[in-house]
């Protein structure tokens, strides 16, 4: 026993010397109470026995030993570094605003004129006898529904021209309008569209001479860029059309350079004015390019003569510039005197051509503004050249083209659709003139277009800007008359609106004089 356990001791002190060489982190086999009962129960009790024990507890603890989760399955190559990618961009500071041209910049910060804030609220609340009878009335757009009837009685009489059967020996077919054509215009509706512009402007014109654009807008932008540099300048008297100053100016870079026309002229430009804001715009350091006019005025509403187109021709000569005439509502004089182009006056003497261009359009004469068909007519090759090219961003579709030549190639409707429409413009100018006139309110002598320029400086808080920015205000809140203030025409005097009138029907036309009318009583007067 004393051997027994002195052996026994000696073999724990050299496991455990042995344990010491191996280390803390060396494997360790143990076999369990086989030291403690081998002395007294032989081979049987001291090994067999716990053997046994040690197995079937093992086999239990494995049975009842819940499973270990599988691991996941190993990402490929492409997805780890797919991940480290998406890991880095989160982990980056907060994104910067991403970069936009100092264009775009430029016109999202710019604020819109009370022509166009207007329309905004005319589309907030648009006026409907039925369905929004207090809603505001527009009469701050030049749009031409007085004879829109006459237009649809021609196209139900003609149901070929919306048919794919053709119209007029040009079938509209989808392989007559589904292929390329000239950006600048079918020569089909060139044609048409010169033969139709000779019958309103009492003129000739060459289709050859002849650009077709998405609209004048297009048209006279185009010439901005052909004409002009950026940071050059076109002379305009005013009052003028408020949206040159998107459409010239915007994209060209072209500066307009308002040239003041007085009541006392009837708004009618002076050569004195013209050489006065020719030259100070010259001391500027800025080189003047053309002069851009209205015939009939926009929105004076009055027509140039054959006298004063050759003083402006004289003018454009003497200081080497170009003409630009936009004569868009030239079939829509309703009184004497009759129109005048400048193409008229071009054939009756010996002038340089080479600088005189034309704009026109269907959107006024002929009420199609969603046709949205410009014309562009002038008399230098070199423009010519460079238009058609441009033109190339602005055309026509097919489908409008071919539909405008079938209604325009007839004249005989042509010649009775002007005839009646000058005549109910005459007769709605009529309506607006005396029912103005009961509220106080006077028009300027005018004798075309599809509006009447009033003043009502009577009305006005204050005799100037702000004072007619105000009563504009009120008018759109109290009375919901949507107008045009002459300060976003430049008007230089004070008081002075275009109103619209052929947006409206017969009734809605008295719902708005009536509107004006008891609004004046409200007014407190402003002292003359």
């Amino acid at each position: 026993m004393t051997q027994i356990n002195k052996n026994t001791g000696s073999e724990v002190e050299q496991v455990g010397k042995k344990e010491r060489e191996r280390g803390p982190g060396a494997m360790r086999v143990i076999v369990p109470l086989q030291g403690v009962v081998q002395g007294r129960g032989g081979v049987v009790l001291g090994s067999i026995i716990p053997c046994v024990l040690f197995y079937f507890l093992q086999l239990y603890l494995r049975r009842n030993r819940s499973s270990p989760p599988e691991p996941p399955p190993a990402e490929s190559e492409s997805q780890a570094r797919s991940s480290q990618r998406i890991q880095r961009t989160l982990s980056r500071s907060p994104s910067r605003p991403v970069f936009v041209s100092s264009r775009a910049a430029h016109m999202s910060d710019r604020e819109d004129s009370r022509y166009y804030l207007g329309w905004k609220a005319y589309n907030d609340d648009p006026y409907d006898a039925e369905i929004n009878p207090h809603g505001v009335i527009q009469m701050g757009l030049a749009e031409n529904q007085l004879s829109l009837d006459l237009i649809e009685d021609w196209l139900e009489s003609h149901p070929d021209a919306l048919s794919w059967g053709g119209a007029h020996n040009m079938p509209l077919s989808i392989r007559g309008i589904a292929g390329y054509q000239d950006s600048y215009g079918m020569p089909a509706l060139r044609t048409a569209m010169a033969g139709f512009m000779g019958d309103v402007m009492k003129a000739s014109f060459d289709p050859s001479q002849l650009i077709l654009t998405a609209g004048a807008t297009s048209a006279i932008e185009i010439l901005g860029f052909c004409l002009a540099e950026p940071g050059n300048a076109f002379l305009v008297p005013t009052p003028y059309y408020p949206g040159f100053d998107r459409d010239i100016k915007w994209r060209t870079g072209v500066d307009l350079v308002p040239v003041p026309c007085r009541s006392t002229d009837n708004f009618n430009v002076t050569i004195t004015a013209l050489e006065r804001a020719f030259n100070q715009t010259k001391k500027r350091g800025t080189a003047v390019r053309a002069l851009l006019i209205s015939n009939p005025s926009n929105p004076a509403g009055n027509t140039l003569d054959s006298n004063m187109l050759t003083m402006l021709l004289e003018f454009a000569r003497e200081k080497n510039i170009h003409l630009i005439c936009d004569e868009i509502y030239a079939g829509s004089v309703y009184d004497s005197p009759e129109f005048t182009s400048i193409a008229k006056v071009l054939e009756s003497g010996e002038f340089d051509k080479s600088r005189v261009h034309i704009i026109y359009g269907t959107s006024k004469d002929l009420g199609l503004a969603g046709f949205r068909v410009g014309a562009l007519y002038s008399y230098n090759d070199k423009v010519l050249k460079a238009a058609k090219k441009f033109a190339r961003f602005c055309s026509v579709s097919s489908l409008t083209q071919r539909l405008l030549i079938a209604i325009i190639s007839d004249t005989q409707f042509i010649q009775n659709y002007m005839s009646e429409h000058q005549r109910r413009l005459g007769e709605r100018f009529s309506v607006i003139r005396e029912g103005l006139k009961k509220a106080g309110i006077k028009c300027a002598k005018s004798n075309g277009g599809l509006y009447c320029w009033v003043e009502m400086a009577n009305l006005m808080p204050s005799f100037n800007q702000k004072g007619e920015h105000k009563l504009w205000e009120r008018l759109l809140s109290e009375a919901k008359i949507n107008v045009t203030p002459g300060s976003a025409c430049h008007c230089i005097e004070p008081g002075w609106f275009r109103v619209c009138f052929a947006t409206l029907t017969d009734h809605d036309t008295i719902v708005a004089l009536q509107r004006i009318l008891e609004f004046s009583k409200r007014c407190k007067p402003y002292p003359q």
